[in-house]
């Protein structure tokens, strides 16, 4: 009988005001510790981040990207699930099934399933959600040395008082996303 390799998928940043959305496909091996593995917005910063790596160690993993032009040019779901599809295309090892987080899945996947909530009911889609954070978060982290004045460090593009007040002093970045509303609202005044 044939093994079932499953991937799961999940993407991290759809909420955010600037940066891109970042998906993670992850199939993952024998050695994880599948206790550490949860909702990615459920784990410290800190805690996270060995996790991730601990996750990378013990699978198959992929990322997939799409940039706040391609977010401004498709909407924000459509770019979601073209950094979902980036990351399966990426992975080295062909999955048999594919459990989604959501209730979107990219055109032209054949044999996968949508979960909502997937990121807390699947071990395999948390770890996922923990690879794609962590490397969000990451490159948020390292666009903030150069953008200081919106708090991206912290608050990795998502729209806290620090953020919007940053917004309103300096304007819009060219990693700012154009078309969310306390963005748009700022570029129309």
């Amino acid at each position: 009988m044939k093994k079932i390799i499953i991937a799961g998928v999940d993407e991290v940043g759809r909420g955010c005001l600037a940066g891109p959305v970042v998906s993670a496909a992850v199939i993952l091996k024998k050695g994880i510790n599948l206790k550490l593995l949860k909702d990615s917005k459920k784990i410290p910063f800190k805690k996270r981040e060995e996790i991730s790596d601990h996750i990378k160690c013990n699978s198959y993993f992929a990322i997939g990207v799409a940039s706040v032009e391609e977010i401004l040019d498709l909407n924000i779901l459509q770019a979601s699930l073209l950094s979902m599809k980036r990351a399966i295309v990426k992975l080295t090892v062909r999955p048999s099934l594919t459990l989604i987080d959501g209730n979107f899945a990219p055109v032209g996947l054949k044999n996968y399933k949508t979960v909502i909530n997937g990121d807390e009911k699947v071990k395999v889609i948390s770890a996922a959600s923990i690879i794609a954070k962590v490397y969000r978060d990451r490159l948020m982290i390292r666009l903030s040395e150069k953008f200081s004045n919106y708090a991206w460090e912290s608050n990795f593009g998502y729209g806290t008082k620090a953020h919007l007040e940053g917004l309103k002093k300096f304007g819009i970045t060219s990693h700012h996303r154009k078309g969310f509303k306390p963005v748009h609202k700022i570029l129309s005044n």
